[in-house]
């Protein structure tokens, strides 16, 4: 079947939100980086693309009709030239507002992830994160605040260039339901639009995050394992 839709956008740009938006509208189950932590035997795909080595990416897809966030947005073009029916998201923000937001949430999430830790799927988000995002997309380089927010806007930018008009919508989600319907020419539903995934709830998994090294190296193999229960479930 392949793809339907193609995120182009950076993570932390309303992301987990638009995925259950996409998902609410019949759209399937959307890749997001979420899916690597719940499929970590991805990772091994999503470390050969970035080295820019041949990947099957009908395989990699198989049971998805969208993608979003990081691995998939860095690989838009690739995805555009294999899919040319599929429409392409381009999800914004403020880029100051993204710059602290990735450096409270999902930066220290994934960088600090302990490699010794037996979680399959944090320890592959960590690498994929690594290959696709910090050293990928930043060049190792994320903590320069203006180099990262300037390769965010050169995105932005290329993105416009690259994609024709008619098969883009950039797109914030606090614009809601209706330009995204439109677009995509569904109905509009009843219900608000989602917002999920916001700071407070990153911070969480962060500290949950911290328990678990705390747990692993004081040798409590059951309070580790319950904060990963808890990680996943949040």
């Amino acid at each position: 079947m392949g793809l339907k839709i193609i995120g182009a956008g950076f993570g932390r740009t309303g992301t987990t939100s638009l995925k259950a938006a996409l998902e609410r509208l019949g759209f399937g189950t959307c890749h997001h980086m979420v899916e690597v932590l719940k499929h970590p035997q991805q990772a091994p795909h999503w470390l050969a693309a970035a080295r820019g080595e041949a990947v099957d990416w009908d395989s990699l897809f198989a049971g998805y009709q969208s993608s979003l966030d990081w691995p998939s947005c860095i690989f838009y073009r690739e995805l555009m030239q294999l899919y040319p029916d599929a429409k392409v998201l381009l999800t914004v923000r403020d880029p100051e507002r993204w710059y602290e937001s990735v450096a409270q949430t999902i930066y220290p999430l994934t960088l600090n992830t302990p490699r010794w830790l037996p979680a399959r799927g944090l320890k592959a988000v960590a690498r994929v994160g690594s290959a696709t995002a910090w050293d990928g997309t930043f060049h190792g380089r994320f903590l320069n605040r203006d180099y990262a927010i300037k390769i965010f806007n050169d995105h932005i930018e290329q993105v416009k260039r690259d994609v024709p008009p008619e098969r883009l919508l950039v797109y914030s989600v606090k614009q809601g339901w209706e330009p995204l319907c439109e677009f995509l020419g569904v109905d509009t539903p009843a219900e608000p639009f989602p917002h999920l995934n916001d700071r407070q709830q990153m911070r969480t998994r962060i500290r949950v995050l911290k328990g678990i090294r705390w747990a692993a190296r004081a040798g409590v193999v059951g309070a580790a394992a319950l904060a990963w229960s808890r990680l996943r479930r949040s």
